[in-house]
């Protein structure tokens, strides 16, 4: 261990160097430590000072606490990138870390304090991560990142809406749409990132050995993937059960199915760091599939789609872009280990132990203990494992870059 290293200072130093290493270590942590109160909220009747109901308050923690996290993360890290200029770094990102675990603290106890000043703290961190998101874009000059800057505000909107009708638990309400238009501003984050990330990855992976065909530059399918999908999702935000929303999921599903399907992800599976990017998409096609199929029939259970798309796509992309990211940005090669492997294992099983537990007509308490247990083993693990490299200097090697 390096001397800067071995000293609280130095650690602390080290964690707000880039913005990956912070985020993602609180993003992996609270996504054990929500889920594991919600369990607690569901089997003891365990009361929390909160504003919203259980079920509201677990909806808004994962959305809007553990994935805004790593949204903040990944786009602290990747602006630099794109840009060129220098990252955001110690004060500026130990405010923003502050304000994100403020935002936890208020979401946790609002019950104590004025309902005004609970929403403020909650909205405190996307409002500010919006700010410096757009202040390092605009001040690049680079016209085609300021986009960015739209998925931020969205969510940000999403989580005031949520807070405002979470106030009275009115399930119908603002806090409907909020959740709604939150999660499908995730899911179109991954549909545009992944489309970028995943066949590139492949691509270079399978140039390296040697191997055709390598999957195809964006084209016209790519585009017109995108564009269903994304009209499907914004339409079941306000229009959840209409069946003509139902046509427009099952379309935005088969089309990316079809996309999915020319990145030839088989041909990655003796590398799970890169196959587990393509099982994450295919989460979110099965997941679309699935709310249409919530959408035209009101016996298939909304929460087995739901969680297809949360635990299965959400779950599964975070956890491969954190490893990859990390390992990454921090000198380390470009391959899983075991225990990263297992990482990926139980999360995928998570997915498919919640989804069981929608249908289970018996005994769904058992299943939902079981997929959350495998939930908060898998980010468990996460933090466990990639602690030490996200506290530690980075390595001086360019292997990691020379794999991207």
């Amino acid at each position: 261990m390096t001397e800067v290293d071995s000293h609280p200072r130095g650690a602390l130093r080290v964690l707000l160097s880039r913005g990956f290493r912070p985020f993602f270590l609180c993003a992996a942590l609270w996504a054990a430590m929500a889920l594991a109160l919600w369990l607690a909220m569901l089997t003891t009747g365990l009361a929390l000072p909160t504003r919203f109901a259980p079920l509201e308050w677990h909806i808004h923690e994962m959305l809007f606490g553990f994935v805004l996290a790593t949204v903040a993360g990944f786009l602290l890290t990747a602006i630099p990138e794109w840009t060129g200029r220098q990252p955001v770094t110690g004060t500026l990102l130990g405010v923003l870390c502050g304000l994100w675990l403020l935002g936890r603290v208020g979401a946790l106890f609002g019950a104590f304090v004025p309902v005004w000043m609970a929403i403020a703290a909650d909205i405190a961190f996307p409002a500010a991560l919006a700010v410096v998101v757009a202040r390092e874009i605009f001040a690049s000059g680079q016209r085609a990142g300021r986009m960015m800057v739209v998925p931020v505000a969205v969510l940000m909107l999403a989580q005031l809406l949520m807070d405002l009708g979470g106030e009275a638990g009115n399930g119908g309400g603002l806090d409907a749409y909020g959740w709604r238009l939150g999660l499908a501003a995730i899911l179109i984050q991954i549909s545009v990132i992944g489309g970028r990330i995943v066949p590139a990855f492949t691509r270079n992976w399978l140039v390296r050995r040697g191997e055709e065909p390598v999957p195809p530059a964006a084209n016209t399918i790519d585009r017109a993937a995108l564009a269903v999908l994304h009209t499907a999702l914004l339409t079941w935000v306000f229009f959840p059960q209409a069946r003509l929303t139902g046509v427009a999921l099952f379309a935005g599903a088969t089309v990316n199915l079809w996309r999915l399907w020319r990145w030839r992800g088989a041909t990655t599976r003796a590398e799970p760091l890169l196959f587990v990017l393509h099982v994450g998409y295919a989460w979110l096609v099965l997941g679309v599939a699935a709310l249409g199929f919530a959408t035209w029939d009101a016996s298939f259970p909304l929460s087995a789609a739901i969680h297809a798309l949360t635990v299965g796509a959400i779950g599964t992309m975070i956890l491969a872009v954190m490893t990859r990211a990390t390992r990454g940005h921090t000198g380390r090669v470009l391959t899983a280990d075991r225990s990263t492997t297992l990482i990926y294992f139980l999360v995928v099983l998570a997915a498919a132990v919640r989804i069981v537990a929608a249908f289970a007509a018996q005994e769904q308490v058992d299943w939902l203990l079981a997929a959350g247990a495998l939930w908060i083993g898998a980010f468990g693990l996460f933090a466990l494992r990639y602690a030490p490299l996200l506290l530690r200097p980075r390595l001086s090697t360019s292997i990691a870059e020379s794999q991207r």
